[in-house]
């Protein structure tokens, strides 16, 4: 739970652009808005299962 936190950058407060327009199908952000749409390790997943 930890690494995941960290790796999607859930410590800080950015979920208050979800209020607005909501988050689906969202591009992640420069600044890490979103970035549990981001699919950077989806390949590096499946190759593990």
């Amino acid at each position: 739970p930890r690494g995941i936190r960290t790796h999607l950058g859930l410590n800080r407060p950015i979920f208050s652009r979800t209020s607005a327009y909501g988050h689906f199908g969202r591009e992640p952000e420069a600044d890490g808005g979103f970035s549990w749409e981001r699919t950077d390790l989806a390949a590096a997943l499946t190759a593990v299962v």
